[in-house]
C-alpha cells in the first residue's frame, strides 16, 4: 500500500485472503481470437509472496483486456516492435496469460513467479516484501511493457526542447499536433489500448487570457468526494470534482503568457482524446504530512453505457464505455488484499488469489471497489 513500507503486515493478507474465501466473495466493509482457442479463464494466479496479491488482481484485469490478451498470446510484438529493447518482460507476461488462457492446461493455478522477478528487476522500488499500491504497480507495468514494444527507435534528448506555441491553430489542431509529436516517440499496443490526452486550461483573471496544455495519460485518478446524506457517491459526481473549475491564487499558478507574472488565474481539465480502455483510479488512499488514511466511501457505477462525452470537447457526442474489470482493495492501510472481479464471454467471475468463483453483477459494487476497466464500446477501430 501507498507509504506502507516497513510495516510488518506478515500473514495480514493471507488472512483477508481467508476470509474471503470463506465469504465467498465479495463483501461490503465496515485479432479477436476468444471465440476460437480461448473459452474462459477460470484460472487463478498463486501468491508468490503472502504480500504481492496486488500482482495478481492486476494481471487478471489486465488478462481480460481484449486487445492486450490477444496481442500477447498471438505474440504480434515479436514483429511490430522497433524497440532495441529486450522482450524480457513482454515475454513472461505472455507466459502468464497462456497460462491462464489454456484451456488444456490440466492445472487450475498459474504461478506467475518468473514474471514478477523480471518486472522487479526492471523496477527494483517493488522488491522486498512490503505492501505495494496496485494502481502503482499497474502504471510500472504498462510503461515497462510499453518501453519494449514501442514501435518508434529510441531517441535521445538533448537538452530542454523550444516550446511550441500554436496561438493560430484551434484548439483540436493544437491537440492533434502535440498528440503527433508524442506518437513520434511513444507508439505501441500499450498506447493504441490506453493512452489518453488530458486538456489542462487557464483563464487569467487580470487579463482573461487564456491558454491550454496537453498532457498524455493512461489511468484518470478522480478524488472521491465527502460522504453524501445517502452514505454513498457516484462515479459521475467523482468525475465532476475532478473537471470542475479551479480558483489558483498567485502562490499556485503559473506565469501568465500575455501578464508575464503570476496572477490569480482559473484551472479546468478535460479529455481531449479518448482511450479505448479507460482506467479510473478511486482515489481511496489521502496522505498527510503524518499518516495515510483510506477512504471506504461507496461508490456506485455504470456497468454498461458510461458517457464520458460530457468531459470532453464541446459537442464530441456520446462517449461510451463498458466495464469489464475491476480492481478490489479490502481492509485498511495497513492490512489489506486484493483482489479483482472480471468479465468475459459466460459472464462475471471473481478472482482472490488462487480462488476463482462465479459472481453475479448486483455483487460487483461494493466500497472495496479501487480501479476500475472499462471499454470503449462506441468508437471506431483502433490500428492493428
Amino acid at each position: 500500500m501507498p507509504g506502507a513500507s516497513g510495516v510488518n503486515t506478515e500473514g495480514s493478507c493471507e488472512a483477508l485472503c481467508r476470509t474471503l474465501v470463506s465469504q465467498k466473495g465479495l463483501q461490503r466493509e465496515t485479432a479477436d481470437i476468444s471465440h476460437s482457442v480461448l473459452y474462459t479463464s477460470l484460472m487463478g494466479l498463486l501468491l508468490v509472496t503472502d504480500n504481492e496479491c496486488f500482482l495478481n488482481a492486476v494481471v487478471q484485469c489486465l488478462s481480460h483486456t481484449r486487445g492486450l490478451r490477444d496481442y500477447s498470446l498471438l505474440k504480434s510484438y515479436r514483429n511490430d516492435k522497433f524497440s532495441k529493447e529486450e522482450t524480457k518482460l513482454m515475454e513472461a507476461f505472455s507466459q502468464v496469460l497462456s497460462g491462464l488462457w489454456d484451456v488444456n492446461e490440466g492445472d487450475r493455478v498459474v504461478n506467475p513467479r518468473q514474471f514478477y522477478n523480471i518486472f522487479k528487476d526492471a523496477v527494483p522500488y517493488f522488491s522486498g516484501y512490503s505492501q505495494q499500491d496496485a494502481q502503482e504497480f499497474l502504471r510500472f507495468l504498462l510503461d515497462k511493457l510499453h518501453t519494449e514494444i514501442n514501435r518508434r527507435p529510441y531517441v535521445r534528448r538533448t537538452g530542454k526542447e523550444p516550446e511550441q506555441t500554436f496561438a493560430r491553430f484551434r484548439i483540436s489542431e493544437e491537440a492533434a499536433a502535440m498528440w503527433k509529436k508524442h506518437l513520434e516517440r511513444d507508439d505501441s499496443r500499450i498506447v493504441d489500448l490506453f493512452s489518453g490526452q488530458l486538456r489542462s486550461s487557464l483563464h487569467c483573471s487580470v487579463c482573461s487570457h487564456s491558454s491550454n496544455t496537453f498532457d498524455v495519460f493512461c489511468d484518470l485518478s478522480l478524488p472521491i468526494p465527502k460522504r453524501s446524506s445517502s452514505g454513498q457517491v457516484t462515479l459521475r459526481e467523482c468525475l465532476e470534482l475532478f473537471s470542475q473549475e479551479e480558483k489558483l491564487d498567485k502562490d499556485n499558478s503559473p506565469m501568465c503568457e500575455r501578464c508575464n507574472r503570476h496572477t490569480e488565474c482559473t484551472k479546468q481539465l478535460s479529455i481531449q482524446r479518448f482511450p479505448q480502455v479507460i482506467v479510473i483510479h478511486l482515489n481511496r488512499f489521502t496522505t498527510s504530512r503524518w499518516s495515510i488514511s483510506k477512504s471506504t466511501v461507496y461508490v456506485s457505477f455504470p456497468l454498461t453505457n458510461l458517457d464520458l462525452g460530457r468531459y470532453g470537447p464541446v459537442d464530441c457526442g456520446p462517449v461510451l464505455y463498458d466495464l469489464y474489470a475491476i480492481c478490489n482493495h479490502a481492509g485498511t492501510v495497513n492490512m489489506g488484499h486484493y483482489t479483482a472481479c472480471c468479465s468475459d464471454e459466460n459472464g462475471w467471475c471473481f478472482y482472490n488469489d488462487s480462488s476463482v468463483t462465479p459472481v453475479s453483477e448486483n455483487q460487483l459494487q461494493t466500497n472495496q471497489a479501487y480501479v476500475l476497466f472499462y471499454q470503449r464500446s462506441n468508437s471506431t477501430t483502433i490500428r492493428k
